[in-house]
């Protein structure tokens, strides 16, 4: 499902300039795009008008070709599903499996395609042995794994992840973009990420950067860790991985283009490997 931004700006009376001023993307079906920038850059007021969680806004919005407008919002939203930072914000029910159905119901489905999505989806994000607690009884990751059975349970095509993974311990944040990824693997989701996360931004197709509500960079997302200047601008720096690939590449080492931890790593094993006296194998007696 593709996205489409004309010439989006959007004020509002509290500020002194608008919060987005004339922006203009495409998102292709299936592509993952992170939005990154600092606190207050127009990063969440944007995607929030992606399906008018936001009231209005100057500039047009097409989700899959069709315009975003008062008449257009009720079916567009059942294709927008939003995760936000604090899962306590999104729970409506008493029970994990209470606030699946939440949405459910709303939609008016039969008891029986209920059921199904929400074994489908308690299963998918392995959460099934939780349906029947009440989400205060959850850890942080729980917590967002439930949300995000919620979400997907409406089957949206398109899905973003507002801070999503914020305020989770390092655990939680790596099992919640775990299952990010598989969701861009499976194809059937286009997704959006706020965040200030390295391996997020890392495993996304690509990334927008904001500063003071206008797109200064549009890029691969591994090309976005080179430009130090950019980084700064929107209130990160770069990582480890990133340093030691650069330190590599100044004594003549090349490693690809990767910046997951584990791949950099298999690729420096790879180069000990081959290059290192030492045997491998223990020669026989």
């Amino acid at each position: 499902m593709m996205i489409e931004v004309d010439r989006v700006s959007y004020s509002c009376r509290k500020a002194d300039k608008p919060l987005l001023n004339q922006i203009s993307f495409r998102i292709p079906e299936g592509q993952w795009v992170s939005i990154i920038g600092r606190n207050g850059s127009g990063k969440s007021t944007l995607v929030k008008l992606l399906n008018r969680l936001l009231p209005s806004s100057e500039g047009r919005i097409y989700i899959d070709g069709v315009e975003l407008t008062n008449q257009s919002v009720g079916s567009i939203r059942e294709q927008v599903g939003m995760v936000f930072p604090n899962p306590d914000h999104q729970f409506v029910g008493l029970t994990v499996v209470d606030d699946i159905v939440f949405g459910l119901e709303n939609r008016c489905l039969d008891r029986l395609t209920m059921q199904d999505r929400v074994a489908h989806y308690a299963d998918k994000l392995h959460i099934t042995h939780l349906l029947d607690r009440h989400p205060n009884q959850l850890s942080g990751g729980q917590k967002q794994r439930a949300a995000l059975a919620a979400v997907l349970a409406m089957e949206p095509r398109i899905v973003i992840f507002d801070e999503a993974t914020s305020m989770l311990d390092e655990g939680s944040k790596h099992e919640i973009i775990g299952i990010m990824q598989e969701m861009k693997l499976s194809g059937q989701y286009t997704l959006i990420s706020v965040t200030h996360d390295h391996e997020e931004i890392v495993s996304s197709d690509r990334t927008l950067a904001l500063v003071n509500g206008a797109i200064v960079a549009d890029c691969k997302s591994n090309e976005i860790w080179t430009q130090d200047e950019l980084l700064a601008s929107c209130g990160l720096k770069p990582t480890f991985l990133v340093e030691l690939r650069r330190e590599l590449v100044h004594r003549g080492i090349q490693l690809g283009p990767s910046l997951h931890e584990k791949e950099v790593v298999d690729a420096l094993w790879q180069l000990y490997l081959r290059t290192s006296a030492i045997p491998t194998t223990i020669p026989e007696a």
